[in-house]
């Protein structure tokens, strides 16, 4: 059996090769994504099971992000946003694209992996 697909964008090389570790203990696949243009080439090919992504991204942020995967190619792709603190804004724009949660930083592995379940499972 297949693990779920997460695609994982985020531009901070620490933050991400923790979280890949941890996703891939859980059984998840996980590609990641330093940067926005990466993200969109491979969104284009290939349709993960959910996307786990910084807002803060070089080229294409996590706000284009979603408003791609919604409104471009129409999919209804579970997305956690991951924000800095003090970035409301950002959050409410997230949400009113369609993002499915978010998560503050600094990110624990754990509740990101029980995030993760709890959008796959709905």
């Amino acid at each position: 059996m297949m693990g779920k697909h997460v695609l994982l964008a985020d531009d901070d090389q620490l933050l991400a090769s923790l979280l890949n570790f941890r996703l891939k203990k859980g059984g998840y696949e996980v590609h990641h994504s330093s940067n926005g243009k990466e993200v969109k080439e491979y969104l284009i090919k290939q349709r993960p099971d959910i996307i786990v992504s910084d807002i803060m991204m070089p080229y294409f942020s996590g706000i284009e992000l979603i408003d791609f995967v919604r409104n471009e190619l129409k999919l209804s792709t579970p997305i956690i946003i991951i924000s800095s603190a003090g970035n409301e804004q950002n959050v409410l724009s997230a949400f009113e694209l369609g993002a499915n949660d978010f998560i503050t930083k600094p990110v624990s592995p754990t509740e990101l992996l029980v995030r993760v379940a709890r959008e796959l499972n709905k």
